[in-house]
């Protein structure tokens, strides 16, 4: 059997970029059991209120949904139950520092295998305030406007 390389994205959390403002990103591995396993490769899995928390020293992943194996027995996981990431002791110990700031939290932003094993992508974040969210899809929409535009006045130079 051959050995797995590259980056194979399961989940992605698209409502984390629009909810925070995104400071720093840190990957990091996941200890799971085997059915979760099985259920991440069949690429099944959800984001959406997962967080990080800091505890003891440690890193862990609440609220991230791996559903359960269908083909698991008695052996399979609860679907939202807390996982350990595994990080350096100099980037927990960064994060402890930066978390403690008013308004930081750690969320995750993307689950996948990297050459075949578990990864989750977190981010440092600050939470974005109502205004902001509206700035950030008014700058969108503009860029999205000029770029047509542009495309626009090159295809009647074409023509």
């Amino acid at each position: 059997m051959a050995k797995e390389t590259g980056r194979k994205l399961i989940a992605q959390n698209k409502k984390a970029r629009h909810d925070y403002h995104i400071l720093d990103t840190y990957e990091a591995g996941l200890v799971l059991t085997g059915t979760e396993v099985k259920s991440l490769r069949q690429g099944r899995a959800s984001l959406v209120d997962g967080f990080a928390q800091l505890d003891g020293g440690e890193a862990w992943l609440h609220n991230v949904h791996i559903p359960e194996y269908s083909q698991g027995t008695w052996t399979n996981h609860s679907a939202r139950r807390k996982r350990k990431m595994l990080l350096h002791r100099a980037e927990i110990d960064k994060l402890i520092v930066k978390t403690q700031e008013t308004g930081h939290t750690l969320v995750p932003l993307a689950l996948y295998f990297k050459d075949g094993r578990a990864k989750v992508e977190i981010a440092l974040a600050k939470g974005k305030k109502e205004y902001d969210k509206r700035q950030t899809l008014r700058e969108k929409q503009d860029r999205r406007e000029s770029e047509r535009a542009i495309s626009a006045a090159r295809r009647r130079q074409r023509a």
